[in-house]
């Protein structure tokens, strides 16, 4: 990877930041949502129906990226701390990094964390708004018995009624995109690409070695 290269990925970062930041003005200034009127709600706050597969839908996220580990309280600055140490740790590997896919995949990372960090201390939760949800077309499953539960990390308790609607069930921000199409390539990258790398390694390496 060349200096000129890294240093375009260096842009990149305040790039996605920006976008994200932006993106999320947006759904905070609009009043449909009510966005710092149900801060306080672990739910979601109000959306505005595009189509059967893709909707705006405001929430709080007090968790990690997709609503995971929900926190409040001290947790959320341990959150903040966690996420800001990831950032400067990938931010050096940036730094260091020898491949183009590498450093791609670090500085999306990067610079979605850097967007989920700002609203954390900003709110104490990140706003979360692209929701694709569901269900798609209509599309339902219904759950009896014990499989009731699975519906209830996605739906709000007004609104269940034993339908698991079929769609991704998790909103989510630019920064969550971006953090996790930095981790699928930063997957592809390390054990893919490296596997390849160290077998073509080892196969000049017994060429070498193979007397004339």
């Amino acid at each position: 990877m060349t200096q000129r290269f890294r240093y375009g990925l260096f842009f990149l970062i305040p790039v996605i930041v920006i976008l994200d930041q932006w993106s999320k003005w947006l759904i905070l200034n609009e009043p449909k949502f009510n966005a710092l009127g149900c801060l306080g709600d672990r739910f979601e706050c109000d959306k505005i129906e595009l189509s059967s597969v893709f909707d705006l839908t405001m929430v709080w996220n007090r968790g990690i990226s997709f609503g995971f580990g929900q926190s409040d309280g001290i947790m959320r600055w341990v959150l903040v701390l966690l996420t800001t140490g990831i950032a400067i740790g990938f931010g050096i590997w940036l730094f260091n990094a020898l491949r183009k896919m590498t450093g791609t995949a670090l500085a999306l990372v990067v610079g979605g964390a850097i967007g989920n960090v700002i609203d954390r201390v900003r709110f104490g939760a990140v706003v979360d708004f692209f929701d694709f949800s569901g269900p798609w077309f209509g599309w339902k499953i219904p759950l009896g018995g014990v499989f009731k539960y699975l519906e209830y990390p996605f739906a709000h308790p007004t609104s269940r009624d034993g339908m698991l609607g079929i769609g991704f069930p998790y909103v989510f921000n630019v920064a969550d995109a971006a953090i996790s199409v930095g981790a699928v390539l930063l997957f592809i990258d390390q054990f893919l690409m490296s596997q390849k790398d160290n077998t073509a390694g080892a196969v000049t390496a017994d060429e070498a070695r193979t007397p004339e």
